[in-house]
């Protein structure tokens, strides 16, 4: 089977969260999806409510704390990516959006992106359309076309067979489909000599 890498970023606060089991449905969603496909997906969750300081520190200094490194270092190496947040305000999180502005500039290019919100009423659900499309648009991923957005109404027996496991499973094929037809992401070290040390000797 081949193997391929999935990163869940959530943003929840509290613990337990209604976003990170959100996160928790789609990334199992996701595996079962790709299984039947032939992919074994290895899945990595960041919590980025365990990051807030090193973040924020980021920003400030410009330089990654060595826990907000590795979340950084398994984002780009992801073959597709989850992206959960709670919505405040009508938008997504700060906490959200600061660990993308912390991201190496252009490490989304072309890299699959399901999108999920979740949020105390349906009047919100909007804000995938009008907050994290524009966004992952600017970053240049490849954002799948199924969006997931769960109020509170649509847990409890709803989450089992109504319209939330819908839009769950049918996210979750297209994240397996586009993971399965793509090659595996591959990482470029921006410090590796890109000639040989003895050829740069030679046209000196």
């Amino acid at each position: 089977m081949k193997q391929r890498k999935l990163v869940v970023i959530s943003s929840g606060l509290s613990q337990p969260s209604s976003t990170r089991l959100l996160a928790d449905q789609l990334s199992a969603s996701a595996v079962g999806a790709a299984a039947r496909l032939g992919v074994t997906l290895d899945v990595q969750v960041v919590e980025l409510r365990d990051l807030a300081h090193e973040i924020t520190d980021n920003m400030l200094t410009g330089f990654a704390k060595p826990a907000l490194k590795q979340a950084q270092d398994s984002v780009a190496a992801a073959d597709a990516l989850i992206v959960v947040t709670p919505v405040f305000s009508a938008g997504y999180s700060g906490l959200f959006k600061s660990f993308f502005d912390v991201l190496e500039q252009d490490v989304l290019t072309d890299k699959p992106v399901m999108m999920a919100a979740t949020a105390g009423t349906a009047r919100h659900s909007l804000v995938l359309e009008h907050a994290l499309r524009p966004l992952f648009a600017y970053l240049r991923a490849a954002i799948l076309p199924t969006s997931v957005f769960a109020a509170s109404d649509d847990w409890g027996a709803n989450s089992v067979e109504g319209p939330l496991r819908g839009r769950i499973e049918r996210a979750a094929t297209e994240l397996a489909r586009e993971v399965e037809r793509r090659e595996p992401a591959t990482v470029t070290d921006p410090f590796a000599l890109t000639e040989n040390f003895e050829d740069m000797i030679k046209n000196l």
